[in-house]
């Protein structure tokens, strides 16, 4: 199985520009947008643009879409967009996963209608921008839905569901609220066996800050984070990716165990080491690249 994609970059649905940029931007993944950053009334050129950019290309990086909500014109965008058999979707306002579970209904009538393989588009969930979602993330948990992916967060559509000023402390930093979501998102993802992803960092320019971000989330146990500008793309590859240090010492781990078969601890360094350092050594070494 291939790693998860670590950079994942919105793109304008609208802009040739834009859509020519993210394909050079080395990111993992783009997610050709729908929702936020296209006006209403292009969304219909929107969809014709990002079907002919889905067609012509090869699928390095994955190529996703965001569709607009359910409530919304969720439908209308899948109804466009699966004809040219996206990598997967990206569905924003997400309550919970039962409401994935409709979409989920939705693509096996759409690829059915275009002959696709059944199953073959996924799904990623931002799956935190209602109060309402936030409360349901330990659904998924229990409401298996076999086509997700992934599922990521956001803080400013959350701020405003809440009627919030800032999302932020006085320290500049996210409010308790927030970071329980980010929190709780993570924990979601990993009981329902998907990836976790960070939200994005709205300071392109800030590279220190970005660097710092994604250290944070990867030892959190997040394994990618979104980008809004191809400038986050690089920072975001190599901070997901372990280091030299980390990849030498998984190594070790591994090797201990290996020369002792059939044993639950070793000692390595003075430190007992069980089956939960061994899980994360392999998890490291699988996320070389």
């Amino acid at each position: 199985m291939s790693a998860p994609p670590r950079s994942w970059l919105f793109v304008p649905g609208d802009s040739e520009r834009k859509l020519a940029k993210g394909s050079e931007s080395g990111a993992d993944a783009l997610i050709l947008d729908l929702e936020d950053s296209v006006a209403a009334g292009r969304r219909p050129l929107a969809r014709g643009m990002i079907c002919e950019y889905l067609g012509a290309r090869a699928r390095r990086p994955q190529l996703w879409v965001r569709i607009n909500p359910l409530d919304g014109e969720g439908l209308v965008d899948a109804a466009a967009v699966v004809r040219a058999a996206p990598d997967g979707l990206v569905v924003p306002k997400v309550s919970g996963p039962a409401e994935l579970l409709r979409v989920s209904h939705w693509l096996d009538a759409l690829e059915a209608r275009e002959g696709l393989p059944p199953g073959g588009i996924r799904l990623l969930s931002v799956a935190t921008e209602t109060a309402a979602a936030v409360l349901g993330l330990s659904d998924y948990a229990r409401i298996a839905v076999p086509r997700l992916h992934g599922l990521t967060w956001g803080a400013e559509d959350l701020a405003a569901a809440l009627g919030a000023s800032s999302n932020q402390d006085s320290g500049g930093g996210l409010s308790l609220t927030y970071r329980i979501a980010r929190s709780a998102c993570l924990v979601a993802a990993v009981a329902a066996n998907a990836q976790p992803i960070d939200t994005l960092e709205p300071d392109f320019r800030d590279e220190a800050a970005l660097h710092a971000a994604c250290a944070a989330a990867r030892r959190e146990g997040f394994t990618g984070k979104i980008a809004i500008h191809p400038a986050q793309v690089a920072p975001i590859n190599a901070g997901f990716q372990p280091t030299a240090e980390e990849v030498a010492f998984a190594r070790r781990v591994v090797e201990a165990f290996a020369a002792n078969p059939g044993i639950g601890t070793v000692g390595m360094d003075g430190r007992m080491l069980d089956m939960p350092h061994l899980r994360q050594a392999e998890r490291v070494l699988a996320a070389v690249r």
